[in-house]
């Protein structure tokens, strides 16, 4: 998944995103509330980790504006305040889940898979395409039931291709989708990514073609 995380404490908000990375998720870290909204509004995002306490705009706001442009991202809440009214409020305006710090970083895990369960009973967890199934909760793709061997970034190429299937998706979308928003690497990085996830689903009747100075997109084999 892509995940946002928005979170003025940057070694708080840098370890939660190594942590999610680590797990193969992309992971962007945001640490102003009013950069947020404009990114969340332009971007989007699969998931997002929301502290309420923000410079520029609280979490608060953000949450109300994602739900005002009907975004039904998930949203987990992140807060030193342990009041019950501030977790009634959030949970009212459409948050999803609440944590209260200091929190465990596997506890913080569980429940964004529980979250992505739950999107992906939503929007159906198993994608059929050519001759493979994607299990977006499992992240895993296989041929006629058996599992391949796919490494998590060419794992999270194919899903950033697939979630734009039919649109070119330029070199820096997957950069930031497979290293995060920010990552200090090249476009160029998601190159052999590419190159190799395009041999592994030719075989399945999946092209992976390049436009030219534009990016690439992802093609059924008729």
């Amino acid at each position: 998944m892509r995940i946002v995380i928005v979170e003025d404490n940057e070694a708080l908000a840098n370890a939660i995103a190594y942590r999610l990375r680590d797990r193969g998720h992309a992971a962007d870290v945001l640490l102003d509330g009013q950069e947020a909204e404009a990114f969340l509004a332009r971007e989007g995002a699969d998931l997002v980790v929301l502290d309420i306490n923000l410079p520029g705009r609280s979490g608060f706001e953000i949450l109300r504006a994602m739900r005002e442009r009907q975004d039904g991202a998930p949203v987990i809440l992140l807060t030193a305040r342990s009041e019950t009214s501030d977790r009634v409020a959030g949970l009212d305006m459409g948050a999803d889940d609440y944590l209260v710090k200091p929190f465990e970083m596997d506890e913080l895990e569980a429940r964004i898979r529980a979250l992505s369960r739950r999107k992906s009973l939503d929007y159906g967890a198993v994608e059929r395409i050519g001759g493979l199934e994607f299990d977006r909760n499992m992240r895993e793709v296989s041929a006629e039931g058996v599992a391949l061997d796919v490494p998590r970034r060419e794992l999270a190429v194919l899903e950033c291709l697939l979630d734009r299937r039919g649109r070119i998706v330029s070199k820096a979308q997957l950069t930031d989708h497979v290293y995060g928003v920010g990552a200090d690497v090249d476009d160029t990085a998601v190159e052999p990514h590419v190159s190799r996830l395009r041999k592994r689903l030719a075989p399945h009747g999946i092209a992976i073609k390049t436009a030219r100075g534009l990016g690439y997109m992802l093609e059924v084999q008729a």
